[in-house]
């Protein structure tokens, strides 16, 4: 679950939460209701709603939403058609860098096949082993 209240730097622009999820495997462009998302194999992570240009993005829980909208409500809202799921608008002129890439990476593992997850762990452990040497 995201960190609250990061006080980095803000992502937006779509391009910019685009290019991050772009690093992470198997993810590729497509559509989502007439608007751009990134998918992997097929399985949407995200994607923009052109009545704000806020991103729609899955999370774990209902309660990890709730989370998020109470700490970070600058950052985080829904609307009415978003009540009943685990989905939370983000505001990308708002939201940090780093709150979004964990955001990606969190809705890309839940969304990407097992072998997928493990061949990027694997990755992600070597180079960890690398950079402490």
């Amino acid at each position: 679950m995201p960190s609250p209240k990061s006080a980095r730097q803000p992502v937006g622009r779509y391009e910019r939460v685009r290019r991050l999820a772009l690093t992470l495997p198997g993810v590729e462009d497509g559509t989502s209701y007439g608007t751009p998302a990134l998918k992997v194999r097929g399985k949407v992570l995200a994607r923009l709603r052109d009545e704000d240009g806020a991103l729609v993005i899955k999370v774990g829980t209902m309660m990890e939403r709730d989370f998020l909208l109470a700490h970070e409500s600058d950052v985080f809202f829904i609307t009415e058609h978003y009540r009943e799921y685990p989905s939370v608008l983000v505001r990308l002129d708002v939201v940090s860098e780093s709150t979004m890439i964990e955001l990606l990476e969190a809705a890309w593992r839940r969304a990407a096949p097992k072998k997928l997850i493990a061949e990027y762990d694997a990755l992600k452990t070597a180079a960890q082993v690398l950079t402490t040497q």
